[in-house]
This record gives C-alpha cells, structure tokens and sequence, in this order.
C-alpha cells in the first residue's frame, strides 16, 4: 500500500470476546498493522468477564492499541447498548467496524441512530443458530444498517447465502493473514503422526476423525493421533477412543501453546471440521510445511489444494477421510512434498501484510465513496 497519509478519524474495531481464537488472533494482528500505517485505530470490547477477555485486552495493550470494555449481562441487555451509544458519542468513530454476532447488534444499531460514516460488518464462522430462521431474518435485519459486509472466506459467503438469505456477492473477502517464520523444518519422525488442533466441540468432528483413525490403522500400522485443544467435550471423546479400542493410538496434549512445535512433531495436519469460517489451522500447519487433510466446508478448500498441498475430503464422510490417512501416511515422502508446497503457497497467498492491505483498501474505496 501506499505511505501517504491516511485519512483523519477514529477507527474503531468492535467484538464480544471470551477468549483468543480465530477472530481475535486476527484481530491481534490486523489491528496494530493498521496503526503502524498511520490509521488512528482502538478497540471496543464487550464482554463477560472471562479470563480469555482480559488475556486479549492484555495482549491489544501489548500492541499498543487503545481498548475500551463494556461488560454484557445477557443477549439482549439495554444497559450494555446505551454503554456503546455513549462510548460512540465520545469517540465519534468516522469508521466502525464490528465483528461477531453481538457487536453488530450493539454495534450496527448504535453506529447507525449516531449517523457514524462507514460502518462495516465482518463474518467469521459457521454457527448452527444460523440455521434459524428468526435469526436469519433478524440478522439480515441488522447487516442492513452496514455499508461494507466482509467475509473471511468465500465458503463462508456462500454458506451465509444459502441459510440466510444473503447475496453471496455482497460480501468482500478477506482471508486471514499469517506471519511466516523462520525455515519450516521438515518432518524427521519415521512414525506417521497425525495432529487434529481445535477446541473439543462437535463442529470440529472429533468423532469422525476418530472413526476414520480406527479404519486407518488396520493398513496403516502404527498410525498415532495427538489431539491438541481442551473443551466441553473431552470425556465423551476419550470415552469414544476407548469404545474403538484406540486407547494406544491417540494422546490428549490439552491446550498447546504455541502450537507451532505441535505442529512440527506431527507428519501430517488433520482438519475434519463440519463446519468452518477460515482453516486457521491449516494455514499454519502449511507454514509449518506440513501436509494438510481437510474437510471441504467453509474457507478450507480455498487454503488446501487438493491433491497438491494436501487431501480435501467430504466433510463427516469417515470412509473418505480414512482413505486419505492412507493415502498420506502410508507414503510421508509424498506428504512431506505436499507440507513443501504447502509453505510455498501460505507465504505466496497468505501473508499478513496481504489481509492488511486489503482491508485499508476497502475503508479507502468506501470512504471515497461515501463522501463523494
């Protein structure tokens, strides 16, 4: 992007935070980007009082970027709305950007009744409250009130289109950025070691990785599954690992961190999810030059290319995600060819400075637009 200046007013970022995820990783590092290149940017940060909330408002501060919390007793709660419209009249925002199911509420409604300039509206992820069709209407409802609508991949458009409502090309993308480390070291393990990272919730389908482990281990002697992540659903997979007989195959890690030397230790990265806005873990196990077998929901198909940098499989579809543990870990030489590919492409397409620069490209077109 270009150095000149850029234009005068308050940036301000806008997001219900319970811990440091996909949307808040993001969000460390865009934020303080757009600072560095001269926008005047802060953080509005609603909020339950979770330790991760603080975790992140710590990590923002670290980055030198101002934040303000407002605390959320409930869904719908009138003392946290008139908290944003007053922290709006103070800040008198030119942009507003929310993020999340809540700051569009708050957000939206508030920047709207106090005529803020641009306001724009990010989507993250898949949600099966999405599915609703109150909810469908109430959320298209309130994206009316932005005037710049992003999605993080074109999977999640499409997904947004198809149980909302929304028009597909109404939306902007702009993927994730990563910032690459030094030379990707390439996997020296002669075991086939797979890697499954996410939180332990249904939509990251544990289970039909699980099953496709079981099924794979009979032609793949050996095959080992480390499981790096914590949440509700921990006992019932653990139990589900004993049910397969799996007890000696697969390792709970618990919460890893960072998960950079999880990824190293593994042949090859597995994301069998039912459902995802972005892939964030597949980006980073391709940095990592490891191989990548993903579902082909959401933003994955457009990180993995199959058959190139890893293996794109139905998504819940255990018989096919079996075949393809086969196919890579029965064969490291030729995973270790798609993790060498795979680095090639996240630094080629993927890079943080990209998702940074598409995004001030969007605020300056629709700035320009708006006062014209």
């Amino acid at each position: 992007m270009t150095s000149s200046p850029r234009p005068e007013g308050l940036v301000l970022h806008m997001q219900k935070v319970a811990g440091i995820s996909g949307s808040e990783a993001h969000l460390l590092q865009l934020l303080p980007d757009l600072r560095e290149r001269g926008w005047d940017v802060a953080f509005l940060m609603l909020h339950e009082g979770e330790p991760g909330a603080w975790a992140f408002a710590r990590e923002l501060e670290r980055r030198a970027v101002p934040i303000q919390a407002i605390r959320v007793r409930a869904d719908v709660d009138p003392i946290a709305y008139g908290e944003v419209l007053a922290a709006l009249v103070r800040a008198r925002p030119r942009v507003l950007h929310t993020h999340l199911v809540h700051a569009d509420v708050y957000g939206q409604l508030a920047g709207a009744s106090l005529r803020v300039p641009l306001r724009v509206s990010t989507k993250h992820g898949f949600n099966w409250f999405r599915e609703s069709r109150f909810f469908a209407l109430a959320d298209r409802a309130v994206a009316s009130f932005a005037h710049l609508h992003i999605a993080i991949s074109r999977g999640l458009a499409r997904y947004l289109a198809e149980v909302e409502g929304f028009e597909e090309d109404a939306f902007e993308i702009v993927h994730y950025g990563l910032r690459a480390s030094e030379d990707a070291t390439p996997y020296a393990g002669g075991e086939p070691r797979l890697l499954c990272v996410g939180r332990l919730i249904p939509v990251k389908g544990h289970l039909v990785l699980f099953r496709a482990v079981a099924q794979a281990r009979s032609r793949v002697p050996g095959l080992q599954l480390d499981i790096a992540g914590h949440g509700p659903l921990e006992p019932a997979l653990r139990s589900y690992v004993r049910e397969l007989g799996l007890q000696e195959a697969v390792r709970f890690l618990g919460f890893v961190s960072p998960v950079q030397a999880a990824l190293e230790s593994a042949a090859i990265v597995v994301v069998p999810s039912l459902g995802e806005g972005f892939g964030m873990v597949a980006l980073e196990a391709m940095e990592r030059a490891r191989a990548v077998i993903a579902s082909d929901v959401g933003g994955l198909p457009e990180i993995v290319v199959d058959g190139e940098t890893g293996l794109v499989v139905p998504a819940g579809d255990a018989e096919a995600l079996a075949e393809a543990i086969v196919a890579l870990a029965g064969d490291l030489e030729r995973a270790a060819e798609m993790g060498r590919l795979g680095r090639e492409r996240a630094l080629r397409a993927f890079r943080q400075e990209q998702c940074t620069d598409r995004v001030e490209a969007l605020y300056l077109r629709a700035l320009a637009s708006a006062s014209s």
